[in-house]
């Protein structure tokens, strides 16, 4: 009963810090521009681990059965997954040329824009009170597509600025998302009573470490961000901003319902920064200002999804 209790605490606990995900975002956001010395401890090489920490956290909230109900709803799953990878690349690209952002700067708008399925958006759609369900099965499968067309549509758009090596983004996604969420599943089907007392917290560890790449890669970054913090805010906050609007207004069009609509909004809006991040740190090393706006990505959608989620969850 004691243990019971304990564990009943620590997983409320584990909730509240979870919701509150945006203000430690926001918070992260300014230490590590300020005092970058906190986060620099980190390492380069650990965010791969901490994004297979992350995707191994999901993979035990996860079942075999989970990926067959996916295709009860293929209408507005293949909507979600085909609004994701549509409109944020397109997006991203556009803002890229409209604002003739520099080609560093670009590249890295494009990569995060290329990078659907963040564990930030599930968060974020539960204190919308939009469709949790379609929600996580929207970031499974815009996760699993995106082994292979998150490095196709970098390279489609953003290979005219920089040497785009796709493969490598290929390898790197298989090692970093499906080998950890593959083993999570495995370990959900094998071992029920440990994987169901690690879930509990599962969704804190991945803000924390969500939070550690963040705000080590704003530490590492701290003087470009602040040499170029205008073009940087403004195309960041355009790029996510946007997608907010122009997931919503997709559903719209196809006449789904208000909290598929949001949901699809939110999804759409918000990326998946910390595997940006990690691509960026990896394959674009000799460019410094790539990983810039993948790292202010986390933070701003963050911010505007916090933002949405308190409006929408005081409206029926």
């Amino acid at each position: 009963m004691v243990v019971s209790n304990k564990s009943n605490m620590v997983e409320r606990i584990a909730t509240w810090a979870t919701q509150l995900f945006p203000v430690w975002s926001l918070l992260v956001g300014f230490l590590a521009i300020y005092e970058p010395a906190l986060f620099l401890w980190y390492g380069k090489e650990a965010i791969s681990y901490g994004l297979g920490i992350i995707m191994l956290g999901m993979g035990i909230t996860l079942e075999p059965k989970d990926f067959l109900s996916v295709w009860k709803q293929p209408k507005v799953l293949g909507l979600g997954v085909f609004s994701q990878f549509l409109i944020m690349p397109a997006w991203g690209a556009f803002l890229a040329w409209a604002l003739e952002l520099p080609t560093e700067i670009a590249v890295g708008l494009i990569l995060v824009s290329c990078c659907p399925g963040g564990t930030a958006s599930n968060v974020i759609v539960f204190l919308a009170k939009a469709n949790v369900a379609l929600s996580v099965s929207l970031t499974l499968v815009s996760t699993t597509f995106a082994i292979f067309l998150t490095p196709w549509l970098t390279n489609f758009y953003g290979g005219h600025f920089v040497p785009v090596d796709a493969l490598g983004l290929l390898k790197s996604i298989l090692l970093i998302v499906i080998f950890p969420l593959t083993i999570g599943i495995i370990w959900k089907s094998n071992f029920q009573k440990t994987a169901r007392e690690v879930s509990k917290v599962s969704p804190f560890l991945s803000v924390l470490f969500i939070l550690l790449i963040v705000g080590f890669v704003i530490s590492i970054k701290s003087e470009i961000i602040l040499n170029n913090w205008v073009i940087l805010l403004l195309s960041v906050s355009l790029l996510h901003s946007g997608g907010f609007f122009l997931g919503f207004v997709f559903g719209k069009i196809f006449k789904r319902e208000l909290i598929e609509c949001r949901t699809l909004g939110i999804e759409v809006g918000m990326q998946n920064s910390g595997l940006a991040m990690a691509l960026a740190s990896k394959h674009f090393s000799q460019f410094p200002m790539v990983p810039a706006p993948c790292a202010l990505s986390a933070v701003v959608h963050c911010l505007i999804g916090s933002f949405v989620a308190v409006l929408w969850n005081r409206k029926k």
